[in-house]
């Protein structure tokens, strides 16, 4: 059996493979290995575009598609039948619930406004100061999966009070139904996306999302560009009216022309919440245990189902 990863360094950090299976390095979806026959465990590269989502259909002894990323959107639908797609769920945990930390923090405490003004070489205290803080702040978390827990678990320190959402209410777990937003959405004072990218979330953010939070409140993307309409996000933001820490973006990567950079009230990272030093490590523990199941027969974790 073949195992393809796209990382050399995955080799050791996966640890020794079964009796019988073989590690190849597979960076490049347009330069393969080997022959394709015999690839049964595949792992594409992180962030992989549409040429890798393509190859799936080219390998015909495929069983395991495992994603080294935590959202599987991409490659929903693309998967033929028989193969079990697998995302990297409790991966990213650390390193986006840490970019949501600091992005919630560096629009509160104005670092962006400070950034600009160190630039012009201006002490901008008077201009800036005082600054918003996150102590008793309202966080609303839209999407109550491994990442959003992590994300309370690394805010709860600075006295911020939480309400969790995800797709159906689980009350024991003090999480309400996405269909509650419009109630719940005028009470937070920063609203973070957590969630999958979903024909269900789609377009979640729209015009009556934005109008229906409160003045002053902090929109926080770390999950996809297109949760967010993008047109509907712009309007609202260059009103004033609300801010916005933005890692993805529809499109993407974004255009050098488009509103959203000049906006002060806007900060943009372009899709690095994850991109971080420890991924690897993570990831191919994860890989490894996932090859390490597959070749025993043993059930594999994080199978997406129903695009999560």
């Amino acid at each position: 059996m073949k195992v393809w990863i796209p990382h050399e360094a995955g080799r050791t950090l996966l640890g020794e493979p079964p009796p019988g299976v073989t590690v190849e390095v597979a960076e490049d979806p347009t330069r393969l290995p080997s022959e394709v026959a015999g690839v049964r465990f595949w792992v594409p590269p992180f962030l992989a575009g549409p040429a890798a989502a393509a190859l799936v259909r080219e390998l015909p002894d495929l069983e395991v598609v495992q994603l080294l990323s935590a959202g599987a959107d991409a490659w929903v639908g693309r998967i033929p039948g028989g193969v079990t797609l697998c995302d990297a769920r409790g991966v990213h945990d650390p390193s986006t619930a840490e970019w949501v930390v600091a992005a919630i923090l560096s629009q509160l405490r104005a670092f962006p406004a400070f950034a600009r003004a160190q630039a012009r070489r201006e002490w901008a205290y008077d201009a800036e100061a005082p600054t918003d803080e996150l102590a008793g702040k309202r966080v609303l978390i839209v999407g109550a999966g491994s990442i959003g827990t992590a994300v309370r678990a690394r805010l709860a320190p600075f006295e911020v009070d939480f309400t969790l959402v995800a797709r159906t209410a689980r009350p024991e777990q003090g999480v309400y139904a996405v269909d509650e937003l419009p109630r719940l959405l005028p009470e937070a004072d920063v609203v973070v996306l957590l969630v999958p990218l979903t024909e269900q979330t789609r377009g979640l953010v729209d015009e009556k999302f934005l109008a229906a939070m409160r003045d002053g409140a902090l929109l926080v993307n770390a999950a996809r560009g297109p949760v967010a309409r993008t047109d509907a996000l712009v309007a609202e933001l260059s009103t004033g009216r609300i801010s916005a820490a933005l890692d993805v973006t529809d499109p993407e990567p974004l255009p050098a022309d488009h509103p959203l950079w000049a906006m002060p009230n806007v900060l943009l990272t372009p899709h690095v919440a994850g991109s971080v030093r420890g991924l690897l490590p993570r990831a191919y523990r994860l890989v490894g245990d996932q090859v390490r199941r597959f070749a025993a027969g043993e059930p594999l974790i994080n199978a997406v189902v129903d695009g999560y």
